[in-house]
């Protein structure tokens, strides 16, 4: 009898940029969207007031991990940007520790905000760790999961 998932084994990341991997990341932070509503009261209507949705928003995406040698891809993606932006599509998956898939999301039109790296300082003994933050145009089909 196969034994059942455990939902709070440790997840990681998969992102993958217009199908080229940039590596697994151990945190992703920020998935988020919001719909904006507008308010707009009838009149001769007293028992609710209009929610009328006008814009939706994505919030920036915040990836981390420790250093690996992924970090060179990160960082050709980013020197890329100065030959001209291109929007790619990305995906990001997350994975069990045994490489399955949990869950992935399609990002539209994804563009590198900010990266930053390690504090490099032999004071302080822990571990070097990149963040990349990622905006994006919103949520698209990511193949399935």
């Amino acid at each position: 009898m196969p034994q059942p998932l455990d939902p709070a084994s440790t997840i990681f990341f998969r992102l993958t940029i217009d199908g080229q991997d940039l590596g697994l990341f151990n945190g992703c932070d920020g998935l988020a969207s919001e719909v904006q509503v507008e308010q707009r009261q009838e009149g001769g209507n007293n028992g609710f007031v209009w929610q009328l949705p006008t814009r939706v928003t994505f919030s920036t995406i915040r990836l981390t991990r420790p250093l690996t040698p992924d970090t060179a891809r990160v960082a050709a993606w980013i020197s890329s940007l100065a030959t001209g932006i291109t929007r790619p599509t990305a995906q990001i998956a997350a994975l069990r520790a045994d490489k399955s898939v949990v869950a992935q999301w399609g990002l539209v039109e994804v563009l590198p905000v900010r990266w930053t790296g390690p504090s490099l300082d032999p004071g302080n003994p822990s571990v070097a760790t990149e963040t990349l933050e990622i905006a994006h145009h919103g949520f698209t089909d990511a193949g399935g999961a």
